[in-house]
């Protein structure tokens, strides 16, 4: 019996100890709301805040961002719930936005212009922006690794965390300030001029090749015509990935053949080994991959 009890005390310390923090599940979690901002006239923008309970000291920060075409969609849709979870549960903080829906009802196709559509992505930006103010200024009650925060997007939240990163800048936050990595699903820029041996960060990007919305080379937005008010031509991840790639600097581009825009949310529930495998060795491991899959 004392031997049974001594193996069995042997096996789960083993099983404890095989486990790989970033990586495999290690803690359950706790999730709070804050309000992070509070617009005259508009509603209050609040964060939700997800955190591992038995994991201790700084934290690598994700901020996720939303898609629904800077009209639509929330911060704590079950998908999104889901994402936040499980990605907590491996070690992460994570915190999903709310941000400032600039175009509810008045759409984002090819009757936007296209000044006003850049006008949304800007938007977003700064909402990001004073996101992560708000949690660098409250250091003791978050305890994240400010050297180690994450951009995650999906569609039109993908175009807001691409265009901070790469093209509007993190004028809001301290002039050093660099993100530690970015991950875009279904996601696209305005120009590649921007993206420099200096800006670039590691950067993973999933796309279908048959995204309707959202190019997945270099098109136009919702590919409207050149007449139309919403021509804006964009940079997609195959394109976003051949510039890094040039510069030579870290990607992970994962392409779907054939894919639509519904891939802007399935890596968040088909793609967690890649998400997993890309933040703990590109980002946290600064392993300075480049990766180009396809399926």
């Amino acid at each position: 019996m004392k031997f049974f009890i001594s193996f069995l005390f042997l096996a789960i310390t083993t099983l404890s100890f095989s486990q790989t923090l970033y990586l495999d599940k290690v803690s359950a979690v706790s999730k709070r709301t804050y309000t992070y901002q509070k617009n005259k006239g508009e509603k209050k923008l609040k964060l939700d805040f997800y955190k591992p309970k038995k994991v201790k000291g700084a934290l690598p920060l994700l901020l996720y961002v939303h898609g629904g075409g800077f009209s639509g969609g929330k911060r704590n849709d079950k998908n999104t719930v889901n994402f936040a979870n499980n990605m907590a549960a491996r070690g992460y903080a994570v915190a999903s936005i709310s941000y400032r829906l600039t175009r509810k009802n008045l759409g984002f196709n090819c009757d936007t212009k296209s000044e006003d559509k850049i006008k949304a992505f800007n938007a977003t930006s700064e909402d990001i922006s004073y996101a992560i103010k708000y949690i660098l200024s409250k250091k003791r009650r978050f305890k994240i690794d400010i050297n180690k925060i994450i951009l995650i997007g999906t569609s039109a939240g993908a175009e807001a965390v691409l265009n901070l990163a790469y093209v509007h800048g993190t004028k809001i936050l301290p002039e050093d300030f660099k993100f530690a990595g970015l991950i875009s699903m279904a996601g696209a820029i305005i120009s590649l001029d921007t993206i420099t041996k200096e800006k670039a960060i590691p950067t993973q990007l999933f796309h279908g090749t048959d995204d309707q919305l959202v190019p997945y080379d270099i098109d136009s937005h919702h590919y409207c015509k050149k007449n139309n008010p919403g021509y804006l031509i964009l940079f997609g991840s195959k394109a976003i990935a051949h510039k890094l790639k040039i510069l030579g600097q870290s990607f992970y581009l994962y392409t779907i053949k054939k894919g639509d825009h519904s891939w802007s949310g399935k890596p968040m529930y088909e793609c967690t080994p890649e998400i997993l495998d890309f933040l703990y060795y590109d980002v946290l491991k600064n392993k300075k991959r480049q990766i180009q899959r396809s399926i």
